[in-house]
């Protein structure tokens, strides 16, 4: 038997949240994105902003969703949309509308009225769509007709959320969403990865010992998504190049950091630097969406409360940090098999190696959970690249 590995594509992800969009980018017209090799088309229905996501292809003749426009329902679909006005989207190819729920409402070429719309003519919406911290979150998984119903198909793991967006003493920083060609596992094991500070980082901040310092790794204990939770902690002195106090005097070049490493699967982690002698911290959210087999897009946003809400000071931290992902892609787009191996003798492992060894093992957890709630690794995709 081949070892076990997590591919972009792999079933069990099915089960799982994934970012697909920032907020800011889902406006007035659909929006295409693909995950784990599905196209899906995001939609805005509500005037409140309200979302929705579906499988971006019309069940008519399969043209995308996407080509189309968001509209205020009229004429048939608002006799049948009722609450007021109300938002449809409609295909660009035949001019079918579908509401908020995915009933389609109106035909065009079949006129006035409902009650000769096939019950094909639905679209099956996904299985969540929510937005957490600025970014659109989407879980693919939805029953098939005559499946269980979603209930009984429940995430594996939960919508996580960053704390730090929600405080006003922090202030938030996007970098720009990349698109690589790279494994979404690979890269989470890079972001928690702290040996290779010195050698891939060289030129930017990778100048230190090094020697991983002891780490402590616990899964969290409580909670019905506990086990797909954990949290890393290590602290270690660094050179604290951003201190003013450093050039002031008052405080010297190395300094102590407490590095808190969050990780919720599958692909949701953030990192919490904490300065305990300058005070202030530089929180680093770092979001995979898995598109295909080999492009992931990345999704990452600074939240600091030590730049005084200076616009100018947030922008030479998110060029400093697009600085360091491109360093790393440096060496991920590099990787000829694009895939995480999940067998922990597929690899050589070592004490500096905690925090990834234990993603690889939740992950593996995950691979198995899901292969005994089953569903997913038995239906057909449309696949894309």
């Amino acid at each position: 038997m081949a070892p076990l590995e997590l591919p972009n594509t792999h079933p069990a992800l099915r089960y799982c949240w994934h970012p697909v969009a920032r907020s800011a980018d889902v406006g007035d017209r659909p929006v295409r994105v693909v995950l784990l090799g599905e196209p899906w088309v995001l939609a805005r229905f509500a005037e409140d902003g309200g979302l929705a996501a579906f499988p971006d292809r019309c069940p008519h003749r399969m043209a995308p969703l996407s080509l189309g426009s968001v509209e205020v329902a009229e004429g048939v679909a608002a006799a049948v949309v009722s609450g007021g006005p109300r938002r449809v989207l409609r295909c660009a190819y035949h001019g079918w509308c579908f509401a908020a729920e995915g009933r389609c409402v109106e035909i065009p070429a079949l006129g006035p009225g409902s009650a000769h719309i096939p019950p094909k003519a639905h679209l099956r919406a996904a299985a969540g769509v929510a937005e957490r911290h600025g970014m659109v979150f989407l879980r693919p998984l939805a029953p098939e007709p005559g499946q269980p119903g979603t209930e009984e198909l429940a995430p594996l793991a939960a919508l996580p959320d960053v704390e730090e967006a929600h405080d006003p003493a922090f202030m938030a920083g996007d970098l720009p969403v990349l698109r690589a060609r790279a494994s979404a596992g690979l890269l989470a094991d890079n972001f928690l990865d702290m040996a290779h500070f010195p050698f891939v980082h060289a030129a930017t901040f990778g100048a230190e010992e090094p020697v991983v310092a002891p780490m402590t790794v616990e899964r969290a204990a409580s909670g019905p998504f506990g086990r797909w939770t954990f949290t890393s902690v290590s602290e270690h002195p660094f050179l604290h190049r951003e201190d003013p106090g450093v050039a002031d005097g008052v405080r010297p070049l190395v300094q102590r950091r407490r590095v808190t490493y969050r990780v919720h699967a599958p692909f949701h982690l953030v990192l919490r630097l904490d300065f305990l002698d300058a005070g202030g911290t530089n929180v680093i959210g770092f979001f995979l969406q898995p598109e295909t087999e080999d492009r992931t897009r990345i999704y990452s946003t600074l939240w600091r409360d030590d730049v005084g809400h200076d616009p100018e000071r947030m922008r030479n931290a998110v060029d400093f940090e697009l600085k360091v992902v491109e360093e790393d892609l440096a060496v991920q787009e590099a990787y000829d098999v694009l895939s995480l191996p999940l067998d922990p003798a597929a690899e050589v492992h070592t004490r500096a190696d905690r925090t990834t060894l234990e993603l690889r093992r939740m992950l593996a957890e995950l691979v198995e959970a899901a292969a005994v709630a089953g569903g997913p690794a038995r239906r057909p995709t449309a696949s894309v690249r």
